[in-house]
């Protein structure tokens, strides 16, 4: 053995020396995570995956469509942290606004930018059952007195009164953020529009269309097959 150690070196040399090449382990690359890649058309929805994925889906979307909150639970695992993560289907999120209380969650959730708007739209879909049930009641008992705020304001009320301003805050949000994103109108703006283009063409949420073709039937278990005839992997 200690004869080995001494000319084993040697040997290798003269191998290389000789023409033949060393193997070097190749280093295992770890694969993208797609899913962190999340960009703002210039209609302002969200695009969230590999911008060269085959399988384009773009999911219309209602913050208050109790649907919708089932569909986001259902898919979030196989969906987003499955097909979009290995960058085989990429998203584009079109708000559907339909109320107040739904405008005033886009507002919350876009306020987190590209960084922060997947994860914050999975935790208003999933505490939906709280804030809305007390954001319909807060709305009935206090839209009359504020008829005479701007619609930015009303909608940053029913934000706190709701509780969806004290998710977001659970969730690291700041004030002086929060009140940022109902100090202008450009995202409101920007929303309105999108709603109204959005409920130019669909009937109801959530709405699914698969590389330009209305499909999905508004569940998980009846989109699924689609993206895979499609070429999602």
């Amino acid at each position: 053995m200690r004869v080995f150690a001494i000319f084993a070196p040697l040997a290798i040399g003269a191998l290389v020396a000789g023409g033949a090449t060393a193997q070097q382990p190749k280093k295992a690359v770890a694969a993208r995570d797609w899913s962190t890649h999340v960009v703002q058309a210039p209609s302002g929805a969200y695009l969230i995956g590999n911008p060269a994925a085959k399988v384009r889906l773009v999911e219309y979307l209602s913050y208050t469509c109790g649907h919708c909150a089932e569909f986001m639970a259902e898919s979030k695992a196989p969906l987003k942290d499955g097909y979009v993560r290995r960058g085989a289907v990429r998203i584009e999120v079109r708000h559907a606004v339909r109320d107040p209380l739904d405008m005033a969650a886009a507002l919350l959730a876009r306020c987190a930018g590209p960084r922060g708007f997947a994860s914050a739209t999975d935790a208003i879909f999933a505490q939906q059952g709280d804030w809305a049930r007390r954001g319909t009641a807060w709305w009935q008992a206090n839209a009359a007195a504020l008829q005479s705020e701007t619609r930015l304001m009303q909608l940053k009320a029913a934000a706190e009164g709701s509780g969806l301003a004290t998710l977001m805050r659970s969730r690291g949000m700041s004030d002086a953020t929060i009140n940022q994103c109902f100090a202008t109108p450009t995202d409101l703006n920007r929303l309105t529009a999108m709603a109204d283009a959005s409920w130019k063409v669909i009937k109801g949420t959530p709405t699914f269309v698969i590389n330009g073709k209305t499909g999905g039937g508004g569940h998980w278990d009846t989109l699924e097959p689609e993206l895979r005839a499609a070429g999602a992997r």
